[in-house]
């Protein structure tokens, strides 16, 4: 639903960064907090300023939708936000999701339930003490829900009214997410543990679970036993590019952060785009090859300016120079003909890509839209497979902007565990743009030359792609993650 959003609503900053990753497209992300009247912190008085913004996107006929941490159904400003909406005639549906009080403690390691234990009690100490009489001798998982402070009470008054002080407690701070922080203690312990780190080490939400379960951590960790958990891994690329390089690092337990490098611009002058796209409609070319997803951006962008679609390309043969280009054509509606079974690079497209044979071909010509700083290997090969090629500049890549003050000093300092460099020129830029990477950051490249160039820059490469790809980048990444654990 995110994905296919104009509006996203959220409750503070960590729902937008959520959004940002679920939305690469870009939908306006509303923070309800930001309106909500500090002067009447009561549910009622913050749904009717979420509403607000709700119903006044949904009247402009804009596509809405309300993200809410755990299960929506739980929320205790739910029905007035529903109710609302009904009296404002914004039809809405709502979607259920997963109760921290369950999910948390699943990604902790620890099972609510056991063989022996089949009940779950769940405290929610921001609004009610635990009923510690009725849960002090059963056997039954207690999970306690709140901040430092509500977590410490409840945890003495289990204790005070006769659960054993000893009874094994695991804590989850940043539960579900790469920030995740889980400790274990007895119950007796927990609240030292909370109140002798501030609200830093342990900020709210937190999760308390006691039970049997507890002991089986050791045991039943999953999630924070991936090989990058923790890890803050810096991508310099665009935005537009780095939501699939996110989403890898996060499978691994990364927190992926990007730093644009690049921005790409439109060509300085069209002339060249307008006659390459007049010589692919009427019938110039044998072939389109495209070597990035910025050039099929770029080509469906002027496509669009000339009322043109994919039908456009009936009749020509297209290339691919890897998968995600590839994709990036599937999404316009077109399947590429040729897509390099190994190496994914122009030396990769040059070892599949047939010779000219002037009885099958009726044309001899090939279009490369590419970027300004393409390199020559791609117009050599095909020049020696007896094709004439139309080198086009379809795009530009600029410098970016330097990054904020406190990126640069982090990126300086080591505050990040590792880098990933998925071309040349992210090297180039991102020297240019911030200093060299802390020599304690690992350095990841995603082939041969990205590395030399890294080498070329006074870099240390530690991790090298055995694919070019960023699902080989961030695999290697992870293996070596997973032998600096182990060493």
């Amino acid at each position: 639903m995110v994905d296919r959003a104009e509006v996203v609503v959220v409750d503070g900053p960590v729902g937008a960064a959520l959004v940002g990753r679920l939305s690469p497209g870009g939908a306006e992300v509303l923070d309800a907090r930001a309106v909500q009247e500090a002067s009447d912190p009561t549910p009622s008085a913050r749904a009717r300023a979420t509403t607000r913004l709700i119903t006044r996107a949904a009247r402009a006929g804009r596509r809405v939708v309300r993200v809410l941490p755990g299960d929506a159904a739980t929320f205790e400003g739910l029905a007035e936000e529903l109710l609302a909406c009904h009296r404002a005639s914004v039809p809405f549906e709502v979607v259920p999701g997963v109760s921290p009080a369950v999910a948390v403690p699943v990604y902790a390691g620890v099972p609510v339930t056991t063989a022996g234990v089949d009940r779950v009690h769940v405290v929610d100490t921001t609004t009610e003490p635990p009923d510690a009489a009725g849960l002090a001798a059963a056997k039954e998982t207690v999970v306690l829900l709140g901040g430092r402070e509500g977590l410490a009470a409840a945890a003495r008054a289990l204790v005070a009214a006769g659960r054993s002080a000893s009874s094994p407690v695991a804590v989850t701070s940043g539960g579900t997410t790469t920030s995740q922080r889980t400790a274990t203690a007895s119950l007796a312990e927990l609240p030292g543990l909370l109140e002798s780190s501030g609200e830093d080490a342990w900020p709210s939400p937190l999760v308390a679970v006691t039970g049997p379960g507890v002991a089986l951590r050791e045991r039943t960790s999953w999630y924070e036993n991936r090989p990058l958990f923790g890890w803050r891994v810096l991508v310099p690329r665009t935005q537009a590019q780095a939501g699939g390089m996110s989403a890898l690092l996060a499978e691994a337990g990364a927190t992926g952060e990007v730093v644009p490098t690049i921005s790409v611009e439109p060509p300085r002058t069209p002339h060249q785009m307008e006659k390459a796209v007049t010589g692919l409609v009427t019938g110039r070319y044998e072939w389109i090859g495209f070597t990035s997803a910025n050039a099929v951006r770029a080509v469906r962008e002027k496509f669009a300016e000339y009322g043109l679609d994919a039908r456009a390309f009936a009749g020509l043969k297209v290339a691919a120079v890897g998968g995600v280009t590839a994709q990036a054509l599937r999404d316009w509606g077109i399947e590429p003909d040729l897509v390099p079974t190994g190496e994914e690079s122009a030396k990769g497209l040059l070892a599949d890509w047939p010779a000219y044979d002037d009885v099958l071909d009726p044309i001899n010509r090939v279009l490369l839209p590419r970027a300004d700083i393409a390199t020559d290997t791609l117009v050599a090969g095909l020049t020696e497979l007896g094709w004439e090629v139309d080198d086009v500049t379809a795009y530009r890549t600029v410098r970016a902007a330097p990054p904020a003050a406190d990126v640069r000093d982090a990126i300086k300092n080591g505050a990040f565990d590792a880098v990933v460099f998925t071309s040349s020129s992210t090297v180039r830029n991102l020297v240019g743009i911030a200093g060299k990477p802390n020599p304690s950051t690992v350095v990841a490249c995603i082939g041969p030359a990205t590395a030399q160039t890294a080498v070329e820059h006074g870099l240390r490469v530690d991790v090298l792609a055995p694919e070019p790809s960023a699902a080989s980048l961030v695999a290697a990444l992870a293996d070596h993650g997973a032998a600096l654990a182990a060493a």
